[in-house]
C-alpha cells in the first residue's frame, strides 16, 4: 500500500492540501521530528506531511533533526518521500518560480548529522551506494506532472547543498557553478542521504527564487526576496504534489 511522507520546506508545507487531516504527535529513537505530522489523504493516497523548520519557521537549517524527520516517516510506513524546497539559481536559465526535478546533489555541509550507523558490526561496514540518490520512478512522474500542468521545469539538476543559516559569498556562488552544481539550497542532501539509508525512495521538487550572489545585475540574494518569489509561485507546487501524488504506484 503506497504512503506518501512530503517533507515541507520554507512556505512550501501547506497542510491545507491534504483532506481528512489530524495531526498526530511522534517520537523517534533520534528525538522528535521538526513538526507534528500531520496524516490525511491527497485523492486516495495516504498522505504524511512533516515541516522541515518546523510550522512557524523556527530551526534554522543546521539543527533540523533530519534523523528524525526521515525516521519519523519511515515509522509511519511511508513508502515514499517527496520534499520540497526553495532554492537559488547558479544557472542564467533557471529563472524565478520554475520548478526543479532534482537529480544529483552535491553535499557541502559540515556540521549535519547524516548516518544512522554510528558503529559497525564486526567486519560487516555499511557504506551506502549513493550514484543517484534520488528516486528514478518518483523523478519520472514529477516530470510528467510538471508536462501535464505545463510548468516551467528542468528535468535535471544538481543541487549543492551548503551549510547555512547565511547565503553564500560571490567567491563561494562563482566556485559552485564552476563544479557543476546547478541550484544551491541548506537542506537536501543530508534528507536524501538518511532516505536513502533507510532504502525509502526519495525525490525533491525545488522552487527556484533567487540568482544566489553570482549575477552581475541582480541584487545578493536576501530572505524578503525569497519569500516574495514563494508567495508568487507557491500554487505550482502544490498543483504538482496535488496532480502526481496518485500517480506513485
Amino acid at each position: 500500500m503506497v504512503k506518501i511522507g512530503i517533507i515541507g520546506g520554507s512556505g512550501l508545507d501547506n497542510p491545507n492540501i491534504l483532506k481528512d487531516a489530524k495531526d498526530i504527535h511522534v517520537e523517534t529513537p533520534y528525538g522528535n521530528p521538526s513538526s507534528p505530522i500531520k496524516i490525511g489523504k491527497i485523492g486516495n493516497t495516504d498522505v504524511v506531511i512533516i515541516s522541515r523548520h518546523g510550522r512557524e519557521h523556527t530551526i534554522p537549517p543546521t539543527f533540523v533533526n533530519n534523523k528524525a524527520n526521515i525516521y519519523a516517516l519511515k515509522q509511519q510506513d511511508c513508502t515514499h518521500i517527496i520534499a520540497t524546497t526553495a532554492v537559488g539559481s547558479l544557472r542564467e536559465e533557471i529563472e524565478r518560480g520554475d520548478l526543479v526535478i532534482i537529480n544529483q546533489f552535491i553535499d557541502f555541509t559540515r556540521l549535519r548529522d547524516v548516518s544512522y550507523h554510528k558503529t559497525f558490526e564486526p567486519h560487516k561496514p555499511i557504506h551506502s551506494s549513493m550514484a543517484d540518490p534520488f528516486d528514478t520512478g518518483l523523478r519520472k512522474i514529477l516530470i510528467n506532472g510538471c508536462k501535464e500542468l505545463k510548468l516551467k521545469h528542468h528535468e535535471n539538476g544538481t543541487v549543492v547543498t551548503i551549510e547555512g543559516s547565511r547565503f553564500s559569498t560571490r567567491a563561494e556562488s562563482h566556485m559552485f557553478r564552476s563544479w557543476g552544481a546547478d541550484i544551491i539550497n541548506m537542506s537536501i542532501a543530508p534528507e536524501a542521504i538518511l532516505a536513502n539509508e533507510l532504502s525509502i525512495p526519495y525525490a525533491a521538487i525545488a522552487m527556484s527564487t533567487d540568482y544566489d550572489s553570482w549575477k552581475i545585475g541582480e541584487e545578493p540574494v536576501t530572505w524578503e526576496a525569497v519569500m516574495k518569489t514563494f508567495e508568487e509561485n507557491i500554487e505550482k507546487v502544490t498543483r504538482l504534489l496535488i496532480h502526481a501524488i496518485p500517480m506513485v504506484k
